[in-house]
């Protein structure tokens, strides 16, 4: 199937970047660094008959309604990330984990290293393996998620502030365990404790980590 695009919002996307930091619409944004590999994969996503949108303010591709995988640009590298990576076989080995706990997700790397050219026939079979997923309607069966520690400067702030304790726990399980690897990860005190308050009112807000 042959690229069809109309979706401005993501030309939009290429032309300014994400929005999600005060890089946006300056040359140093992240999304101009990856430009041309940015454009290949939507081109590829788009030729294997997956809809594109903008979502979480990158561009996303679904099919029959059902996500698909994103796209993005950091600073290193961009991905292609496949919502039920764990899924996939991954016949060529080429698939990561977005980060060390990262239990569905799976993402392609490239970088200004990669041979894009030589990748762009298996992308496609990945692709079109997602897309089987969902016509077969496959779902993930995880085993229960391990418990993971409240950082000992976030109950310092619950019993400081009942609301913000009472929000916290308002959230899904699975934003508070992103905020809870977010906030445990630095080894430093004072860097946990200032991650808690950078994030006090998107919590207070019953936002999620990557909630805008």
């Amino acid at each position: 199937m042959q690229p069809h695009s109309n979706h401005k919002a993501v030309d939009l996307y290429l032309k300014d970047g994400c929005g999600r930091c005060s890089l946006y619409k300056t040359s140093d944004c992240k999304v101009h660094l990856w430009q041309n590999e940015l454009r290949h994969l939507r081109t590829l996503a788009l030729e294997c008959g997956l809809t594109e949108e903008l979502k979480w303010s990158v561009p996303c591709y679904t099919y029959k309604g059902n996500n698909i995988l994103l796209i993005n640009a950091f600073k290193d590298n961009c991905t292609l990330s496949f919502f039920k990576g764990i899924l996939l076989k991954d016949p060529y080995q080429i698939l990561d984990k977005p980060g060390e706990n990262s239990r569905i997700v799976r993402l392609i790397r490239l970088d200004k290293q990669t041979n894009f050219q030589a990748l762009r026939s298996k992308i496609k079979e990945y692709i079109f393996e997602a897309m089987e997923v969902e016509e077969k309607g496959l779902k993930v069966e995880l085993d229960k998620a391990p418990e993971q520690a409240i950082p000992e400067e976030l109950y310092t702030v619950f019993k400081k502030d009942p609301a913000f304790k009472a929000a916290f726990y308002k959230l899904t399980p699975g934003r508070q365990r992103g905020y809870l690897i977010y906030f445990s990860a630095p080894k430093q005190s004072k860097t946990k404790a200032s991650r808690i308050e950078k994030y006090t009112s998107h919590i207070l807000n019953g936002k999620g980590f990557h909630d805008k």
